[in-house]
């Protein structure tokens, strides 16, 4: 009897990881005749492909960003429901990402394998909270994999935009944030520590916005900006892709105050290099005491590391006992919501 080894399951390629066995890819970073995707951020969620496996809201996310046809064909999964794709069972569970991000279990030959996708095991009260995985092997991201990135309580990061809100009345401030996930989080996170007067969106954030609404995520009072006087926006909350707070679209507000929410915000020379005057420490991604403590729940004899810092996750987790060893994955990377938005939506606002 021939015993299956983890890399006879899943194994990288230039798709992106592919499970032979189940004849899919996870998150394929080219066109394939059937993918798997753990949640819609562009850079983990292409249009192309032959048939897409996903959550009901990634599916959404996706048809909002690509249109209809964006795949030859879709089936919803929940969490927690079990499906058998070839010879392979594949499960979905929470990743408390952004609405609908998951991540993707498979089981085949006695071996559970989970791919986690992106994750946080941070407080967010737009999505479904991230859910430890028993398995054997374990692939985490290391987007914040250094020991330095220890990300601040969110709801001190609010008090601070609010606190300048409150000082610089006659100033609008813009608030660059990706559009899905980062946006409707920071929006409800304003919400909880009392602000109450509308807030103002790019035109690139209004769909993906109202669809978070028209799932019941409590978001209060929202307009666009576009055509709004220059004025009224003065002592205002806007919030925009980051492209948009560096170019002209700016012009439009009054002495505008920028910051930017990013676990990147850690790094003060990232903050002067976009010229943000106002750096918010707010990620929806695990920092290092995440990470860590992640790996070590989920009982996982065997670590594979991807799209991020991996050479120190890998020290660590080999310093601890744990099989690991980084996974070459390209195509991942911070989750530019601009891609995949028509140019004339994107621009709008």
């Amino acid at each position: 009897m021939v015993t299956m080894r983890p890399h006879d399951i899943l194994i990288p390629t230039t798709e992106g990881l592919c499970c032979k066995p189940g004849g899919f890819h996870i998150d394929p970073v080219r066109p394939v005749d059937r993918a798997v995707i753990t949640h819609g951020h562009s850079d983990h969620a292409r249009a192309g492909h032959g048939a897409v496996l996903a959550t009901q809201e990634t599916l959404d996310m996706m048809r909002l960003r690509y249109g209809d046809d964006f795949a030859g064909s879709t089936q919803a999964i929940s969490y927690g429901e079990e499906i058998r794709l070839g010879g392979a069972r594949v499960k979905f569970h929470s990743a408390g990402h952004v609405l609908g991000s998951a991540q993707v279990a498979v089981e085949c030959g006695g071996i559970r394998i989970v791919a986690s996708g992106d994750y946080k095991d941070a407080p967010d009260p737009t999505c479904t909270p991230f859910e430890i995985v028993a398995c054997d092997v374990f692939i985490t991201e290391a987007t914040f994999g250094l020991p330095v990135f220890r990300h601040p309580d969110a709801a001190d990061e609010v008090n601070k935009l609010l606190a300048s809100v409150a000082l610089f009345p006659e100033r609008a401030h813009l608030v660059g944030a990706y559009s899905l996930g980062k946006a409707q989080r920071l929006i409800a996170l304003i919400r909880a520590a009392g602000y109450d007067a509308p807030i103002y969106l790019h035109g690139a954030m209004e769909k993906i916005t109202q669809y978070y609404a028209e799932r019941g995520v409590t978001l209060g009072e929202l307009r666009p900006v576009k055509g709004v006087k220059k004025a009224e926006l003065a002592g205002a909350i806007t919030l925009a892709p980051p492209s948009a707070t560096s170019d002209l679209w700016t012009r439009r507000f009054p002495d505008p105050l920028t910051a930017f929410a990013s676990g990147w915000m850690r790094v003060r020379a990232r903050a002067r290099q976009r010229g943000v005057e106002l750096p918010l420490v707010i990620s929806d991604h695990a920092d290092w005491d995440g990470l860590t403590a992640t790996i070590a729940a989920t009982g996982a004899g065997e670590i594979w590391v991807t799209h991020g810092q991996e050479d120190a996750l890998v020290h660590w987790c080999r310093s601890n006992g744990l099989a690991a060893r980084p996974l070459d994955l390209v195509g991942y990377g911070d989750e530019d919501e601009d891609v995949g938005m028509p140019a004339s939506e994107a621009a709008e606002a």
